[in-house]
Order: C-alpha cells, then sequence, then structure tokens
C-alpha cells in the first residue's frame, strides 16, 4: 500500500496510544507501517511534525463534530448549550482516538490551525455572551483543559472497579462520610460532563458584561 501522510499519521496515534509521547519514534512508527524510517521523512519532516499533524486530526475532526452538534441546537438556544455542544464534540472526538487525550495532555505546545479553530469559535461564543476578552481567553482555556483531562479520566479508567471488602467499606463510610453517603451523586459520565460544562457556564456568567440598551 502507497505511504501517504495520511497513512502515518495513523500509525502514529497507534504508537502514541501505546507508548505515549516521550516514547514514540519515528522507527516505531516506521516499525509498524512495515517500512524504512527514513521513508517516512518524504512526507514528514519529524517526530514534532507528526505530533502537530496528529494533534490537528483531532481538533479538526472535533471541529466538525461542534459544527453538526451546533446547527442541531434550536435557534432558541443559548450560549451555555452552544459552548455544550462544542465541548461535547471536543470530548467526543478526543475518545474517538487512543491516546487522544494523552496526545494533546502531554505534548508540548506546537501550531495547530485546527486547535486555532477550535479556540477561535469558543471565543466568539463566549465573547456573544459578555464576556469580557481577557476573561474569555481564561474561560476558553479553562474549558478546553477541563474537556482533555475529563477524556483522560476516561480512557485511563480501569475496566473494573478494585475489589472492596464489607469491612473495608463500612471503614471508607466512617471515615468519609460526605463521599461514601448516599447524598453524594452516583452520576454516568455523559450527566458528569454535562453538569461540570454547566457548572463552568455557570461561573463563567458571573463574569459577563450587562448589555447595553438597545444593543
Amino acid at each position: 500500500m502507497k505511504l501517504t501522510k495520511g497513512r502515518i499519521v495513523d500509525a502514529g496515534m497507534a504508537v502514541f496510544a501505546e507508548v505515549g509521547y516521550h516514547h514514540l519514534s519515528m522507527r516505531q512508527v516506521a516499525d509498524r507501517l512495515d517500512t524504512h524510517a527514513g521513508s517516512l521523512y518524504y512526507h514528514v519532516r519529524g517526530k514534532d511534525e507528526l505530533l502537530a499533524l496528529m494533534a490537528d486530526r483531532i481538533c479538526r475532526r472535533a471541529y466538525d463534530a461542534g459544527t453538526e452538534a451546533l446547527a442541531a441546537l434550536p435557534s432558541t438556544a443559548g450560549w451555555p448549550d452552544r459552548v455544550h455542544a462544542q465541548a461535547a464534540g471536543l470530548r467526543r472526538s478526543i475518545g474517538e482516538h487512543p491516546g487522544g487525550a494523552r496526545l494533546l495532555a502531554e505534548s508540548p505546545g506546537m501550531l495547530s490551525t485546527g486547535a486555532l479553530a477550535l479556540m477561535e469559535r469558543l471565543l466568539a461564543t463566549l465573547g456573544d455572551a459578555g464576556l469580557p476578552a481577557e476573561d474569555g481567553a481564561v474561560a476558553a482555556d479553562t474549558l478546553l483543559s477541563h474537556v482533555t483531562g475529563f477524556v483522560l479520566q476516561e480512557q485511563n479508567q480501569p475496566t473494573a472497579p478494585p475489589p472492596v471488602t464489607a469491612e473495608l467499606h463500612a471503614d471508607l463510610c466512617e471515615r468519609f462520610p460526605l463521599l461514601m453517603g448516599p447524598t453524594f451523586p452516583r452520576l454516568s459520565q455523559d450527566e458528569k460532563f454535562t453538569r461540570s460544562v454547566r457548572l463552568l457556564c455557570a461561573g463563567f456568567a458571573t463574569l459577563a458584561r450587562p448589555s447595553a440598551p438597545g444593543a
């Protein structure tokens, strides 16, 4: 099969999911493609460019997912709904790539027009909500970091919870009554994500400036 930049990115994503940022090498990617490492450099200049392409792929797909989610909203949807639609699209896109959250969280900052597009649209949404530019920038960065961290936890969750004896459970309930008690919400991951984004939006709303009369 012909070697292409797309296939190299595919292989890079697969290797990254197994070894992470620091252990990823072009040789490992080449081995995955059953070719020589030198062949990759006709398409990708090196590891940094490969990582940038991988991150950009995730962000571009997240942007497209956000576009679809925004289009599905009713015309009466408020800005928190638009923020949630974008956050949910990013969560879904990161989650579709094994190691996707690790890639965005662990790799150093690199120029990605896909990531810039996500940030630009989110800044516009927060600006429409009345947030000053300086607060909107921090709010957008906070939200994107939250989504990445949320998916990172999801992708690192064990397949089964650790075994807990009745004696240990009773001890935990006594030591941590708020956490272990019946009033602590037991939510699905989807419910937890939605509530977390809504809480962030509630905090962002306190920074919004009222619209001028007639605006």
